[in-house]
């Protein structure tokens, strides 16, 4: 045996290392750490977290809210704009004197006035602009469902992205492990004279560069798993794992199925349709200008008025009936005078009675709510605009435009949607057999690398041959885990140009 001249101290030391060598390559088969410590997180569980959190996708759902109203206010020009006012003010009781003529009271005067008005104008444009509003809302909705669609192809990636980094992060610690198990069997070789200084030199380098390349490793993890926190919006969270499925399988559909569902349902798509549709409502409302429109008002209104001193004016109130009353005797007795007929008994009746007294303190106590109301007035008008400096026609011809230019932008969805669906399934296509055969090509390097130990432990290679084996699984291990995240991510594309889960 090559080992029979060992000691056996040394012969324990080397079996142990060589036993715990040869574990290496089935821990390097593994894409992602078991988890066994901190919270776990699922795919949907994050697409739901950034649905609810995401800064961006927020502002875009708040948009639903600014057309919603929109469409109200389209509708708010159907039904009529009503206002109210009540004023009051104060008048000095002071004459004033107009051509050598006093006119006014002397007593200080409160007044208030009270109306409610009315009106609304109902026109082609109104009904037009409701049906543009609706439109528009309609292509809202559907750009939030685009933004929902290319939210969760972004977390989805990003999520694939920190799995990926999780993954080349546990190959590269057990790579650590690997080359750490060499450098004690270099170690161990030197002590039982089979080994060279040179052999351990080499093996001490190559642990050195594992070590950076597992820091690395590790630190592009966390850095990755952060950016995923980000899209979602939350606060990152120490120890999470990433889990889930990672299936490698195909689609069982078509591609001419898929482009005939991404033409149907993709929401892009969708809102650049719906774009089309507010475009031509666009120009309805331009050509509107060319109808009349028909205007309709009405009020009502009332005034109260309060004289500050009362009692002045009951006082003149009653001289005034006593001087009625003198001039009602005069002019009776000079009728009674020149035989006339006369009504002088009647002119005993006109007096200031108490009722009338009681009156004006009634009328007084209204004020100031209880108005007097005036006449109601209600007043019909159409109108309709012969010229106004070629406005109209501009406004027409630029609404023509956008129309043309949504037309523009339609088509050119489509054909983004028609190559993005056929590129995405031939790449996923493609990755699929890069997953056959890197995973054949990581067996091979594998098997290669155990067959590398043997023949390292049997002596008869030397340690840098034996590294050589050792890098080239590490890079055949690396182009395996590559293509099945590639595959993943690829599979997110063709669903994100789809506009829906194809799983």
């Amino acid at each position: 045996m090559f080992f029979s001249f060992i000691p056996d101290s040394s012969m324990r030391t080397l079996l142990l290392v060589l036993a715990c060598f040869g574990t290496i390559p089935a821990l390097a088969a593994q894409d992602a750490p078991v988890p066994s410590q901190g919270p776990t997180l699922t795919l949907e569980q994050a697409l739901n977290a950034a649905r609810q959190n995401n800064p961006a996708f927020r502002t875009t759902q708040n948009n639903q809210r600014g057309a919603d109203l929109q469409v109200r206010n389209a509708y708010g020009a159907f039904l009529p704009s009503v206002s109210s006012s009540f004023s009051g003010g104060w008048r000095e009781g002071r004459q004033e004197f107009f051509g050598g003529q006093g006119f006014g009271s002397t007593n200080d005067q409160l007044n208030t006035n009270g109306n409610l008005n009315a009106s609304m104008q109902l026109s082609m444009g109104a009904l037009n602009q409701l049906r543009a509003q609706k439109a528009n809302a309609n292509a809202v909705e559907a750009d939030i469902i685009a933004a929902d669609v290319a939210l969760r192809q972004q977390v989805t990636s990003q999520f694939i992205t920190a799995r990926q980094a999780t993954a080349r992060a546990t190959l590269q610690d057990t790579l650590l492990a690997t080359t750490r198990a060499q450098l004690e069997l270099a170690r161990a070789r030197l002590t039982v004279g089979s080994g060279t200084q040179l052999d351990v030199q080499r093996a001490e380098v190559a642990n050195g560069q594992q070590r950076v390349a597992s820091l690395n490793a590790q630190n592009t993890a966390q850095i990755e798993l952060l950016r995923l926190f980000q899209l979602m919006g939350v606060a990152p969270s120490a120890g999470t794992q990433l889990v889930g499925p990672l299936e490698v399988v195909l689609p069982d559909i078509s591609v001419e199925a898929l482009l005939d569902q991404a033409r149907r349902a993709n929401p892009t798509v969708e809102a650049a349709r719906l774009r089309r549709v507010q475009a031509d409502r666009g120009v309805s409302v331009a050509r509107s200008a060319y109808f009349p429109t028909l205007s309709l008002s009405t009020g009502v209104s009332g005034f109260s008025q309060r004289f500050t001193n009362t009692n002045a004016l009951i006082e003149q109130q009653q001289a005034g009936a006593l001087s009625a009353r003198a001039s009602c005797i005069r002019s009776e007795e000079v009728r009674a005078a020149v035989g006339l007929p006369n009504n002088l008994a009647n002119c005993a009746n006109i007096s200031f009675t108490p009722e009338a007294e009681q009156a004006i303190r009634d009328e007084q106590a209204n004020f100031p709510f209880g108005l007097t109301r005036t006449p109601y007035s209600l007043n019909a008008s159409l109108s309709l605009p012969i010229f106004n400096g070629f406005q109209r026609e501009s406004n027409v011809e630029n609404a023509i435009v956008q129309r043309r230019n949504a037309d523009n932008t339609l088509r050119a969805e489509e054909l983004r949607i028609q190559t993005e669906v056929t590129s995405a399934y031939l790449t996923l296509t493609a990755n699929k057999q890069a997953v056959d055969l890197q995973e054949e090509n990581s067996r091979t390097a594998r098997s290669a690398l155990l067959l590398a130990e043997e023949r390292y432990r049997a002596g008869a290679i030397n340690l840098v041959e034996l590294i050589q084996a050792r890098t080239d699984f590490e890079r055949a291990e690396n182009d395996r885990i590559n293509s099945i995240y590639d595959f993943q991510r690829a599979f997110a594309q063709l669903e994100a140009a789809v506009g829906r889960p194809l799983r």
